[in-house]
């Protein structure tokens, strides 16, 4: 299992601002290492994100996205407090998931 998945959630107001820092290494499949043998592709193909159990997001990422990447999202209607999760799985069937209050 990789590193614990970096989030922050704050509340301003009604709405809570959250930004998460995953830690992963998304290759693409088309680089090449030292000896000229492909790097498998191996990234995070798909994030949930939940408030309170509720599905608040839900993506479908490709080989694209940049190594340990960074989301940043808003959420209407919350207060510190509540929870937050992250949950993600790449293209070899890893998963992850942390949660973080609202603060």
């Amino acid at each position: 299992m990789s590193d614990p998945m970096r989030i922050r959630a704050q509340a301003a107001g009604d709405k809570i601002t959250v930004r998460v820092l995953m830690s992963h290494e998304m290759e693409t499949g088309q680089r090449k290492d030292s000896s000229g043998k492909v790097i498998p592709a191996w990234f995070i193909q798909e994030v949930v994100a939940t408030h309170n159990g509720k599905t608040v997001l839900s993506a479908e990422w490709g080989p694209s996205i940049a190594k340990n990447p960074f989301l940043q999202f808003t959420i209407k209607g919350g207060k510190a407090g509540d929870k937050v999760t992250i949950s993600w799985t790449d293209n070899k069937g890893d998963k992850r998931s942390d949660e973080a209050t609202v603060t």
